[in-house]
């Protein structure tokens, strides 16, 4: 099979025949329409992701979507045929998705939602999943609540929006000038982050109690900001990038709560992977019932465009999320 090849850290990835796989028990093989591009692969393929744990050579691309081929021995719920889609691999020692075919864990995968076209079910699963565990596992978001997303228009953002308004909650999002728009057009009061201090918006859209719920996709100076305009006692604070050295008294004097979210942690330990599957079906259920659909950047790239997907996503002109769509 064709697939694109990661053989030396910081160096391009090639084009290459390998071998076709084959699903072992437990396993799908899925024949791959679409590969999701993340910000992750970026790093991976520069060496500078030591908590992927990748090895080489590798084939990176966490998200699928695509059909199955062949059921391994074990597995119960899925069949040759079945359109499917998930967060996969591309991380440890697992096959990525930037290739025409990959043997998946079963429990990774869910039915792809029936109103969502293969490119745009490739852009779900990993932000999809990070805000799912932040705002539902994590918070346990529900009607009554005020939640911030920060950096509204990215790609956990924007999901995670959505997924807070499904259940009830009143929604705000910061973002640049730029990108305010898109925060609207997802039902999300939209924060210019650039015209406000964090103190000034949460005097102006709470009277000064704070959110219930902060979910912070930025990282850094963010996350510390995200401390202080927390709701005093009962409020909660997520973060998909808390990875800095930060100050937790601005939290502990407000009697507030945190939790970090590290999605990759079922692919890189084995443990959990059932719950991946899980959300994605939720997530099926959320398109299918028309309260969630992906931001997606309109250019087209294919397995042979790799390079150029790649560096439309480092260069900051996406307008939504890349995918590859893989091709036979």
């Amino acid at each position: 099979m064709r697939a694109v090849v990661l053989e030396e850290f910081g160096a391009p990835m090639v084009l290459k025949e390998i071998e076709k796989p084959v699903a072992g028990p437990g396993q799908v093989l899925v024949r791959i329409e679409a590969s999701g591009t993340n910000p992750l692969d970026l790093k991976i393929s520069a060496g500078e992701a030591a908590h992927a744990a990748r090895t080489l050579p590798a084939v990176l691309g966490l998200d699928l979507a695509g059909v199955v081929e062949q059921v391994g021995e074990g597995v119960d719920g899925f069949a040759p045929g079945d359109e499917v889609y998930g967060m996969t691999g591309g991380v440890g020692d697992l096959q990525g998705s930037l290739a025409q075919y990959a043997a998946v864990d079963a429990r990774l995968l869910a039915p792809k939602p029936e109103s969502l076209d293969m490119r745009e079910a490739a852009a779900l699963p990993l932000v999809a999943i990070t805000a799912w565990e932040g705002l539902v596992d994590r918070a346990q978001v529900h009607a009554g609540q005020k939640v911030l997303v920060h950096g509204g228009a990215g790609g956990v953002g924007h999901v995670g929006i959505q997924i807070a308004r499904a259940r009830g909650a009143e929604v705000f999002g910061t973002g640049s000038p730029h990108r305010l728009k898109v925060i609207e057009g997802f039902g999300a009061t939209a924060i210019d982050y650039t015209a406000e201090t964090p103190q000034e918006y949460v005097e102006r859209l709470t009277g000064g109690e704070g959110f219930d719920i902060v979910y912070d996709t930025v990282g850094g100076p963010v996350l510390d900001a995200s401390f202080a305009i927390v709701r005093t006692y009962t409020g909660h604070v997520l973060s998909a990038l808390g990875w800095g050295t930060h100050s937790l008294a601005p939290l502990s004097f407000r009697g507030a709560t945190y939790s970090g979210v590290f999605t990759l942690a079922p692919m890189l330990t084995g443990r959990g992977r059932e719950h991946h599957g899980e959300i994605l079906r939720e997530i099926t259920a959320l398109a299918d019932a028309g309260h969630l659909r992906p931001l997606l950047d309109p250019r087209r790239f294919g397995l042979a465009d790799v390079a150029e997907a790649h560096a439309a996503l480092a260069d900051g002109t996406a307008t939504g999320k890349i995918v590859v769509s893989v091709g036979h």
